[in-house]
């Protein structure tokens, strides 16, 4: 669609139904997590409406869309996606009266794909391997003359949506020492970094195996590469995103898979709900806290679902390391 055919009222018009459903207006709450000698609080951006904080990053990609004339009345919208992303995508779309489908990788769950429909979307089998499923979604958006929802482009954030370090920074009465957040296509982490490069607030990611942010900003190579998928669902990447801006980051940190799962149980166990991702944000947390005297950490609870332990993780020694971390702050992380 070119700009000068848009429909200008209407392009405000959605913009401002995109952010009248609360975003810039109630921000996602902060909760404490029970330690003995730390504070650690938690961001939930599980409490938005489609349950992560992808809900946040699509109403930004939106919104710039919008803004660049890319989305009309009648405009189909695609994505390349079958997790939080096609979700999101699909209950903005729908906001906006907008058809719209998401190309899944054909071991996409069941109750994914029922979420997906359930938000008024379609979906379809991707074709062709993981690796080409993005470039798989731009030619069927070009067939389709629809616009394709390109979630692992960088770019700026939208001004009218509020990143999560932007309610944050609202809702405390002194800056965190550290956020703390997941990479998956690093816009999130890029973002965050870019609102707190000026304050003495700290930007930490955290990374699980298999996954190229740490070597990459280790090594400073941005085109660092594994070639192996993140079993943590929403964090983690094969290689380095376009979105991920090494020089926003502080630090990044390894958090071993059974780490992730463990610490999403323990929250779990003490009244959060949590996922695996929010599980790493929180371990991240634990660690830059222990023995030292930080301030307040904030981490990020992008996810709240209870996803299954991979049967080959053992993450009992992971619970009684946070089961301690709790009671008296003696943070003894198994060791690797």
């Amino acid at each position: 669609m070119r700009g000068e055919d848009v429909d200008h009222d209407w392009a405000a018009a959605s913009i401002r139904r995109i952010v009248g459903t609360g975003l810039g207006e109630l921000p996602t709450p902060l909760r404490r997590v029970p330690l003995a000698s730390a504070e650690v609080l938690l961001k939930d951006e599980s409490a938005l409406p489609t349950g992560s904080l992808k809900h946040r990053h699509v109403a930004s990609i939106l919104c710039d869309a919008l803004e660049r004339g890319q989305l009309g009345g009648d405009t189909p919208i695609v994505g390349a996606t079958g997790g939080a992303v096609a979700v999101a995508g699909a209950w903005f779309a729908a906001l906006l009266g907008l058809p719209v489908t998401a190309i899944v990788h054909p071991r996409t769950s069941r109750e994914l794909l029922a979420r997906i429909e359930s938000e008024g979307g379609q979906w379809r089998f991707a074709e062709g391997p993981p690796a080409g499923m993005q470039d798989e979604g731009r030619a069927h958006a070009a067939e389709q003359s629809a616009y394709f929802l390109d979630h692992f482009a960088g770019g700026p954030w939208a001004p009218h949506v509020p990143t999560p370090a932007d309610e944050i920074l609202a809702q405390l009465d002194v800056p965190p020492a550290w956020i703390v957040t997941g990479a998956a296509t690093g816009h999130t982490s890029a973002n965050i970094g870019e609102r707190v490069k000026a304050l003495p607030t700290k930007l930490a990611v955290v990374d699980p195996e298999n996954s190229a942010y740490l070597p990459a900003w280790l090594y400073d190579e941005p085109s660092y590469a594994t070639g192996m998928p993140s079993r943590v669902p929403g964090i983690g990447r094969p290689r380095v995103e376009a979105a991920f801006r090494m020089d926003l980051v502080d630090k990044v940190q390894f958090v071993p898979d059974p780490a992730s799962f463990a610490a999403a149980a323990w929250l779990r166990e003490h009244g959060i709900p949590a996922g695996p991702a929010t599980g790493a944000a929180f371990w991240g947390a634990c660690q830059l806290t222990a023995g030292s005297d930080t301030g307040s950490v904030v981490a990020i609870q992008g996810d709240a679902a209870d996803v299954p332990t991979p049967p080959d993780l053992d993450t009992l020694s992971y619970e009684r390391a946070l089961d301690t971390f709790a009671a008296s702050g003696d943070w003894r992380p198994p060791r690797q």
